[in-house]
């Protein structure tokens, strides 16, 4: 069975390829590939028509959540896919998911079938639908390369490349194809970890020079959109 909730401190890089080559040579000696090391991880963001969610995101509240559809790789129409709610509370990531048929979590955030069984979580997504009326904004999609520690496989690296979107075909069974959200030598490395880092990976990270940011694929595609919308106003 997928597993269903997840509780963790979760920290983002931007780095070049050159750094990611660099970076990946120091790691080996501590870390292992994941199971599944190279896979295609595709989404729908969800929001309101206002985009309220990710203005409120942004805004870098205390606490802020965010609602996506979610698949590994394309999917059939009943393929399975997972409905997300992530959320960020004081530096603390928690996410709850359902794994459901893609034409089931469709119907379901559109407000045409309930969830059966849902317990805990299904309540969960259920308070939040009705509270924010969500519509599908933005697809986008990006190539995982996934990494676990030797001695911890708590912990995970993660290496995001080829980041795209688009705003139309918001479908899971479609292509995965989109417009480049980053230049093609960067991408977005991610450490997650159940608490404190380990100091084998601060020295390495520090050697680097590779320091935390605050990226959002979502909130990055969003601020590029209202930029370009401002650009044409003038």
């Amino acid at each position: 069975m997928a597993q269903e909730t997840f509780k963790r401190y979760e920290k983002k890089y931007l780095v070049s390829q050159s750094q990611y080559e660099a970076f990946l040579s120091d790691l080996q000696e501590y870390i292992v590939e994941d199971k599944y090391a190279n896979y295609t991880i595709c989404n729908i963001y969800y929001d309101t028509s206002h985009y309220e969610l990710i203005q409120k995101s942004i805004s870098k509240p205390f606490y802020k959540e965010k609602l996506r559809l979610r698949s590994y790789g394309r999917v059939q129409e009943d393929g399975k896919v997972f409905l997300e709610i992530k959320k960020k509370s004081d530096g603390i990531v928690y996410k709850r998911r359902k794994q459901m048929p893609l034409s089931v979590a469709v119907d379901y955030v559109q407000g045409n079938a309930k969830l059966e069984n849902g317990g805990q979580i299904g309540q969960e997504l259920d308070w939040f639908l009705r509270r924010y009326q969500v519509i599908p904004k933005v697809y986008i999609a990006y190539d995982r390369e996934a990494y676990v520690g030797k001695e911890d496989d708590r912990l995970r690296i993660t290496f995001d490349r080829a980041i795209r979107y688009r705003e139309e075909r918001l479908d899971l069974a479609e292509d995965t194809e989109g417009s480049l959200l980053l230049p093609e030598d960067q991408m977005v490395m991610e450490i997650k970890i159940p608490d404190s880092f380990p100091f084998w990976l601060a020295r390495l990270l520090s050697k680097h020079k590779i320091y935390p940011t605050s990226f959002s694929k979502y909130g990055t595609y969003y601020k590029q959109k209202m930029l370009k919308e401002r650009k044409h106003v003038r």
